[in-house]
């Protein structure tokens, strides 16, 4: 790698840096015989200017930065196809980062980030983030932040979500309406909004169609394996409860790893449990049975998180005021052989 910097070049031909900064950006108060010779002397020794130090001059890096907290789920993968297809559109680069659903990673990587003089931050946050003020840090550095997916509701920023609540509210009154009685729900960690928000869909729905919720029948998922977690706690409810006849899973992983349970002990999926899943990953119609799931937008969730965000980069480049934005996104239920 290259290594050669601009105090080099000017030691060697005795000017100053700035002379020599000068020289390569054509000012014209830098006579023809110093520019040439400088210009000269960088493409012998192959220097190329530190991005981050010309965007001192210009006041922009040119580049965003994304926080997820997975990148092993489908979901996610849709919403960074979303985002570098804005961000190409304005010649952005993306640093794309994964918090492991760990806070002290989430931290430091907003840290670098802000080293880095990024334009803004595109965040979706960790399963352990339960307080905000590393994220205020962002605003309080003055850099354009979009929330979007997993989003804390006390942090003043744009944010795009989907209505978590409604979409679990939906599918466990779509599993009652199938004449499902008895609904086990895997939730997610506590601390995330949309697995807060899902477990109190869940809940509605029982509540307004006549089933007394039992707290016995949530399961927690919070290893941050969501397969496992599935797997292990279909085990624990047909030890517990096997009298119940439908689940409603907080991810497709979840919902995959209870399907490999049944599928193993021999428990046929629908006839004798129902699964649901959510976020329409590809494996979930690729297994058999073949998983219903709700239809979460994660390229329109990236799309449109990104476009906030450079609407937003720009507004404070021309000192011109923001209006946080929150957009919530549709879902649908998409019916396939496990219910």
């Amino acid at each position: 790698m290259n290594n050669t910097t601009l105090k080099e070049i000017a030691s060697q031909l005795g000017i100053s840096i700035t002379t020599a900064s000068k020289a390569l950006k054509g000012y014209s108060d830098v006579s023809e015989k110093t520019k040439n010779a400088v210009i000269e002397l960088a493409q012998k020794l192959n220097y190329t200017p530190n991005s981050f130090a010309v965007n001192l001059r210009t006041k922009e890096s040119k580049t965003i930065g994304l926080i997820i907290p997975t990148l092993v789920h489908d979901f996610f993968s849709y919403v960074i196809k979303g985002i570098l297809e804005e961000a190409e559109k304005r010649d952005y680069l993306v640093i794309i980062l994964q918090s492991n659903e760990k806070l002290e990673f989430e931290k430091k990587q907003i840290d670098l980030l802000l080293n880095k003089r990024v334009d803004g931050i595109l965040m979706s946050l960790s399963n352990e983030t339960g307080d905000f003020d590393h994220l205020k840090s962002i605003i309080s550095h003055n850099t354009p932040l979009v929330l979007f997916d997993k989003i804390a509701k006390l942090v003043h920023c744009s944010k795009v979500t989907i209505n978590d609540k409604q979409a679990a509210y939906d599918a466990v009154c779509y599993l009652i309406k199938k004449g499902y009685k008895k609904i086990a729900h895997f939730r997610g960690s506590y601390l995330p909004q949309n697995a807060i928000d899902r477990f109190l869909g869940y809940k509605k729905a029982l509540e307004d169609n006549g089933i007394i919720y039992d707290s016995s029948l949530v399961f927690v998922c919070e290893n941050n394996a969501d397969f496992q977690d599935g797997y292990e706690n279909a085990k624990k409810v047909m030890d517990e409860h096997p009298e119940i006849d439908a689940i409603f899973a907080v991810t497709d992983l979840v919902a995959i790893g209870i399907i490999k349970y049944f599928n193993e002990i021999g428990i046929s999926i629908p006839q004798q449990i129902a699964v649901l899943g959510f976020s329409n990953w590809f494996m979930s119609s690729v297994i058999s049975p073949k998983l219903s799931t709700i239809d979460q937008p994660g390229f329109e969730i990236g799309r449109r998180s990104a476009a906030i965000l450079f609407d937003e980069i720009n507004l404070k480049k021309n000192n011109l005021p923001i209006v946080f934005q929150s957009i919530e996104l549709e879902t649908s239920i998409i019916e396939r052989e496990s219910t």
